[in-house]
């Protein structure tokens, strides 16, 4: 079960927090461990690193689904336990050695960041034999570092874990990611590049001793991505495309048709927007014969074609002028406009349908973009058609639509919604799967089109959408 993957390696270093601020602990949950006093701090860690672990089990017992609602509220209970047990730790006096170590990764769970870091820093300069927990203090406070962009002290601890031993792929792979993505984030490229490959190199190392293959093919994805990302943006076309193919090759030799065809799908985009659009129906054909020899197991090549295949109308719209959507029957609360009309906006269509649940994930982006970019030129349509129904219950167009301007107000969706006869809509932007989402720059051109939903693909459209929105 993914979600119990998180309790298992926070100890590792692996789970990385998302805040650097300290955790109240008020309202924390009332731990197993009875009188704190009487327990050691490892004993509280053990805990607290256990919380998730034991929360699953209980509702595996009960038969209840672990959903990610309960895996949130599971989470923010360790948080608020580990930030209980971490304050109790602190005040005492008698701390040494490894004490050190678990109140640090008390401070971890609980996303302090300023308390994880100070707390690793006590072990590695207490005296003492250079142990394992050690190493894996160096490489959190390394993380921890990079991520409060104090990137001058980050490479002294990077320097200071390599010259020791034990190393750990794992620990080698995730420092030089977040260095990367710290040195990314302040555009300094050229000092982001040598920590991409070698974190890219560690992480295909790892995957020959990974115990998870699939979290070790998640690991080179996202270390490839990085040396890809490094190479795009300081405008070296030849490497950038070399870090692609490099990871199709990778993905063929480890049979994994998601990867294959991630970095497929990625050359094919970076063909589009680097001007190449001339290459890409050659590239696709290839890629789809390359697909059907590069993989031992038959039913890989065909996921990948399948793939590939779905996206080859949303291929052959990237680039191209945006076309008007030709079956509009109603569009309120605002009046019909053409893509002309729009000229010199922002326009994110958003293909959904009130009987779509992934659709919902998105509202809450959707709602916050509208408010505050839409005086930077963004414009959102909610494009969806008449189902003949709504609740199991049929209903006529007429009432259809009043059905969908009252879950338009109890949504608070605030843009206008685009109500199409047909599926003439949805067949012109291969919007077929639903949520699928298409951004068109001022120029009135398609620059992104993508379907699904979840938490990376909504922070990638946000992306997508400030880099468009800057376009003058």
């Amino acid at each position: 079960m993914r979600y119990l993957a998180v309790a298992l390696i926070v100890c590792t270093g692996i789970s990385v927090p998302a805040q650097s601020g300290r955790t109240n602990p008020s309202g924390a949950v009332s731990p197993s461990v009875t009188g704190v006093a009487d327990v050691t701090v490892k004993q509280m860690f053990d805990e607290a690193n256990s919380y998730i672990r034991a929360k699953g089990a209980e509702f595996d017992a009960k038969k209840v689904p672990f959903s990610d609602r309960l895996f949130a509220q599971a989470k923010l209970e360790q948080r608020q336990m580990a930030a209980k047990y971490a304050a109790a730790a602190a005040l005492r006096k008698d701390l040494a050695g490894d004490d050190f170590y678990y109140l640090g990764m008390l401070h971890w769970i609980a996303e302090n960041l300023d308390g994880t870091a100070e707390s690793l820093r006590k072990l590695i300069a207490s005296d003492g034999p250079e142990t394992v927990r050690r190493q894996t203090a160096r490489s959190i406070v390394v993380v921890v570092l990079a991520k409060q962009k104090k990137l001058d002290e980050a490479e002294t601890f990077l320097a200071d874990y390599l010259k020791t031993e034990p190393t750990k792929l794992t620990e080698r792979s995730r420092m030089e990611g977040e260095l990367a993505k710290a040195y990314q984030a302040q555009k300094d490229l050229a000092k982001m590049v040598p920590h991409a490959e070698a974190g890219y190199s560690a992480a295909k190392s790892l995957l020959k001793e990974a115990s998870s293959r699939a979290r070790g093919l998640d690991e080179i994805l996202d270390a490839g991505m990085l040396v890809y990302e490094a190479f795009r943006d300081s405008g070296n076309q030849k490497k950038a495309d070399d870090a692609l193919e490099e990871m199709r090759l990778t993905a063929a030799a480890y049979e994994s048709p998601s990867f294959y065809y991630y970095a497929v799908d990625q050359k094919i985009k970076y063909l589009v927007e680097t001007g190449r659009k001339p290459e890409v129906a050659e590239f696709y054909l290839r890629s789809l014969i390359n697909a059907g020899k590069d993989f031992v197991i038959k039913t890989s090549s065909a996921d990948v074609i399948a793939r590939l295949k779905k996206r080859e109308i949303h291929y052959k719209l990237l680039g191209e002028p945006a076309p008007d959507l030709p079956s509009v029957d109603q569009w309120f609360p605002g009046t019909p406009r053409t893509m002309a009309d729009l000229k010199g906006k922002v326009i994110l269509l958003d293909f959904w349908a009130t009987w779509c649940g992934p659709c919902f994930e998105a509202y809450p982006s959707l709602i916050e973009w509208h408010q505050d970019l839409s005086r930077e030129g963004l414009v959102i349509l909610g494009v969806t058609r008449y189902y003949g129904e709504a609740n199991g219950s049929p209903l006529d167009n007429p009432t259809e639509i009043n059905y969908l301007k009252d879950f338009r107000q109890k949504e608070k969706l605030p843009y206008d919604f685009v109500v199409g006869q047909g599926q003439g809509n949805q067949l012109l932007y291969g919007a077929t799967v639903l949520p699928t989402a298409v951004l068109i720059d001022r120029k009135g051109v398609i620059r992104y089109i993508e379907s699904g939903s979840s938490s990376s693909r909504i922070e990638q459209m946000r992306l997508m959408l400030l880099k468009l929105l800057a376009e003058k």
